[in-house]
């Protein structure tokens, strides 16, 4: 690569600081050729390894170059102000709150090019580098035999690697044990740094896996994810380049799983911190670009996907904010403003529709009313269709999604977790979410009707009680046995809506619905349950493809026998085992012989560690777009 600065003279003294084995990078191991060309390639001052080496520059002075960041802006209320302003949105004492803010991407934008030239200007450069082919037999690794096998550079890596004698070669075998020379997909080594003048430039070895081996499932997003991670560990670097060996196709790489998951691992949410609580990730950063070393085909399209990627990624972000908002933010009319922005934002390709309690009521929509009447918020069943732009229809398809922004379970009160229970709007999060990212994408050959019934279960004075009877707008009356089993309540209507009055020839329905499918399954997989094995296939290669694991559950019909009621046509819920498939029993009673799957994402939409995981939006997003390609 062409690196153009002025020449300047270096002399180095190394020291590891974070081992006990020193990393000799001293002035009689770089040599005079080795100053010679970093004077000729970088036109360095300084050279170091950040952590393991630092090597000063002649005059003892480190470069002191005024460059200025920018800083997170704080938002605190300053109650000694007459003009203060509260940090977030939120009630006053006499009314709801009637918005949520939502977050925005990092606006550092991804580009792709086989230019080589793109790395003269690049804070941080990482060189995508394989590791040894596996072995098939693995006995040869248990000869004994400890020594550190020779790394094999390649391209641009190499060039650079003999410019300074070796030095990259010397930081892999002392990182052997680690980065195993590339052999794990995203791991990296520690970062060697380049100054001259105010221009500091930063070089790693970033891991692309085994040598030979073909691109699996999620392999691409794994680049992406740690991609993002070292553009945010390395502060103040505004310009990066990811270095990808001519061995690597980036013509057969899903190239949007990168852009999705790099933008997605940046995601902060910073609307309820204030001052010095607010950080965000990789804040300096302006620009990554991909530079192909065994060229790009087609830019346009690699392009193309990265875009796609970013505008996934958008959906995402949005399930994550939904999850993530707190319930005095976010209730049935702050939900469907936001599902108006998200019409709003489409260029005319959705249009959103609210139902209010009068048009529900006049729908006969007995069991989600059953539920809202404990709302402090007025109902609003949210309506969002997506028409392609060429209006050409070649299925209709709908997604429901469990709308519930705050659960205390009712009358049959929850005695745990309870401060949890705002991701039990999880479903209407992962619906809109994708309704969001499926606008910008705009896939053509399908017509897509995303609906939530939000509202709230709290308990008040019109709340529904154990026993009392509801009648759903398909004329089917339920018996209430536990106010805690509220959501396949309203989602019984959105599924009759769906079914009859829009009339989509398939049917998925996304919800926080069991404890016992995370009993079952763990926090890491969503469970699904269909009687139609075509639409179980293709939920399960969209998990494939999306990297949100799923597992098809049994819908056995015997466990019937525990909804009946003794008064009604149907119990709410069944006895504690096999809650799970009760729970989707129950909700076969209000879709009319037509493929339909109920998904329960119980599990994976939360983590203890980082809050909400955004899972469900890939899903849906996934599976909306392929079925105007399916026949």
């Amino acid at each position: 690569m062409k690196l153009t600065v002025p020449s300047a003279t270096i002399f180095a003294m190394a020291f590891y600081s974070t081992s006990a084995a020193a990393f000799s990078m001293s002035k009689q191991h770089l040599g005079r050729n080795v100053v010679s060309n970093a004077a000729k390639i970088f036109g360095a001052t300084y050279l170091s390894a950040q952590a393991p080496v630092s090597v000063f520059a002649a005059k003892g002075a480190l470069p002191t170059g005024k460059r200025a960041f920018s800083k997170s802006t704080s938002t605190a209320l300053n109650m000694a102000d007459e003009n203060k302003e509260a940090p977030f949105k939120t009630w006053t004492f006499d009314n709801a709150c009637d918005e949520m803010e939502f977050n925005e991407l990092s606006e550092a934008s991804i580009s792709i090019t086989d230019d080589l030239s793109h790395l003269d200007d690049s804070d941080l450069v990482m060189f995508g580098i394989y590791g040894a082919e596996e072995k098939e037999d693995e006995e040869n690794d248990k000869d004994g035999d400890d020594a550190v096998p020779e790394p094999a550079l390649v391209g641009e890596a190499k060039a650079i690697d003999e410019m300074f004698e070796g030095a990259l070669t010397d930081l892999l075998m002392e990182n052997f044990k680690a980065f195993k020379h590339g052999g794990s997909v995203g791991a990296v080594t520690p970062v060697l740094r380049i100054f001259s003048g105010e221009k500091t430039k930063r070089i790693m070895l970033f891991g692309l896996g085994p040598a030979g081996k073909d691109m699996e499932e999620g392999f691409v997003s794994k680049i992406g994810k740690s991609l993002a991670s070292q553009c945010d560990d390395n502060k103040k670097v505004s310009t990066c380049s990811l270095v990808l060996p001519a061995a690597f196709s980036v013509d057969d790489a899903p190239l949007s799983d990168l852009s999705s998951e790099f933008y997605s691992t940046l995601y902060s949410d910073n609307r309820y911190r204030t001052g010095a609580k607010i950080s965000k990730k990789a804040e300096d950063l302006a620009s990554i670009t991909i530079v192909a070393e065994g060229g790009v085909s087609d830019v346009s399209a690699a392009s193309a996907a990265l875009e796609s990627g970013k505008n996934l990624a958008v959906g995402v972000a949005l399930c994550k904010d939904i999850v993530n908002a707190p319930h005095n933010v976010l209730n049935s009319e702050s939900l469907a403003n936001a599902a108006k922005r998200i019409a709003d934002e489409s260029g005319g390709l959705i249009k959103c529709t609210i139902l209010g309690k009068e048009e529900c009521e006049a729908r006969g929509m007995g069991a989600y009313l059953g539920v809202a009447r404990g709302s402090e918020t007025q109902p609003q069943f949210i309506h969002l269709t997506y028409t392609p732009k060429s209006g050409n229809v070649l299925k209709k398809v709908g997604i429901v999604g469990k709308g519930l922004l705050f659960d205390t379970g009712g009358y049959n009160i929850k005695t745990a977790m309870m401060e949890l229970m705002k991701f039990d709007c999880g479903g209407s999060a992962a619906v809109l979410g994708a309704a969001r990212a499926v606008g910008k994408l705009a896939p053509e050959g399908v017509e897509a009707h995303f609906i939530v019934a939000a509202c709230e279960n709290m308990i008040n004075d019109r709340a529904v009680v154990p026993s009392d009877v509801l009648t759903a707008s398909n004329g089917k009356t339920i018996e209430i046995i536990n106010t805690d089993a509220e959501g396949r309540l309203t989602l019984a209507d959105a599924l009759v809506y769906a079914d009859k009055e829009v009339g989509c020839e398939k049917i998925i329905e996304l919800s926080t619905l069991t404890g016992a499918c995370m009993v079952s399954l763990g926090k890491e997989i969503c469970g699904v349950w269909t009687d139609n094995d075509d639409l179980a296939e293709d939920l399960a290669d969209v998990s494939k493809v999306t990297g949100e694991k799923s597992w098809r559950m049994p819908l056995e019909k015997s466990y019937n026998e525990q909804l009946k009621s003794k008064i009604a046509d149907i119990n709410n819920c069944g006895t504690r085992y096999g809650g799970a498939i009760t729970a989707a029993l129950f909700l076969q009673n209000f879709v009319d012989k037509k493929p339909f799957a109920h998904i329960d994402i119980a599990g994976p939409v939360w983590s203890d560690k980082d809050g909400a995981t955004g899972f469900g939006a890939k899903m849906v997003s996934e599976w909306v777009s392929r079925q105007g390609k399916s026949e």
